[in-house]
């Protein structure tokens, strides 16, 4: 990963020549931002699968709600959920805090259900949660089916719905913090079980400036990333659906906003 990050920064100076393009094969939808300001888009407003960003909705609810100290008992649904995972068994109970830490930084299913579970009183219920306020932030393009973002029928979002719902995240200075670890150590709230987890997110701790938001993928979204940035006090987003080289052209794009004339 390391030397593909390499060769993205490379290739950077080539990306930079091809603005007149607006990149079109950097993802099936995607939009950069710099300092609220939308340099490039394309088909911003295509809906599509999210896979794990919808997870991003999750984490906002819970930090909205507060009270993350909360003990949570994890399900039996909660411990069968499938790909990537903490481990948790039926019964471990823990924080909601490391719920969430796990959720942000290692995307595990089975702590976002079981926070979601929490959170709403059933995984269905949750999700009616989840739709009520993204129709609040007016994403009209957006219909949740799953906390975790599992493939589901009828479930999709858009880049540009993504780019509003990463505003409302970079104002929670604890999804940051999170957001932007190489890893963490949690643990269940007897102190009994221990469980260390890498971030998902490649060029945390290898691409300058980079603070996050989250990744995702599934069979049917393909590759997912909201990448956020800072560099010399500017701040770029890139929003990347469906993207055959996320990594590569994540970084692309975020040197290219980045050397842009300031709006």
């Amino acid at each position: 990963m390391r030397r593909v990050l390499a060769l993205a920064l490379a290739a950077a100076a080539c990306l930079a020549h091809a603005a007149e393009d607006r990149f079109p094969r950097v993802a099936q939808a995607y939009l950069v931002v710099r300092d609220g300001r939308v340099l490039w888009a394309g088909q911003e407003r295509e809906r599509l699968p999210i896979a794990s960003l919808a997870k991003m909705m999750t984490a906002l609810l819970a930090l909205e709600r507060g009270r993350l100290d909360e003990v949570v008992t994890v399900s039996p649904g909660a411990a069968r959920a499938t790909g990537t995972r903490l481990g948790l068994r039926a019964g471990d109970r823990l924080h909601a805090r490391e719920l969430l830490a796990a959720t942000v930084v290692r995307s595990a299913n089975d702590a976002c259900r079981a926070l979601a579970e929490h959170l709403g009183g059933s995984a269905g219920q949750f999700v009616e949660m989840m739709n009520a306020r993204a129709a609040v932030e007016g994403m009209i393009d957006t219909r949740y089916a799953d906390p975790c973002g599992h493939d589901r029928d009828g479930q999709h979002s858009s880049a540009a719905d993504l780019a509003r719902l990463a505003g409302r995240l970079m104002a929670q200075p604890e999804y940051l913090r999170l957001a932007r670890l190489p890893e963490a150590t949690l643990r269940s709230a007897d102190g009994r079980r221990r469980f260390t987890v890498r971030n998902t997110n490649a060029l945390i701790g290898r691409y300058e400036g980079a603070l996050g938001l989250k990744t995702g993928y599934t069979e049917g979204a393909g590759n997912c990333l909201v990448a956020l940035a800072e560099k010399n006090g500017s701040k770029v987003l890139v929003v990347l659906l469906n993207a055959p080289n996320r990594w590569w052209n994540a970084v692309g794009l975020l040197e290219r906003a980045f050397e842009a004339p300031a709006p």
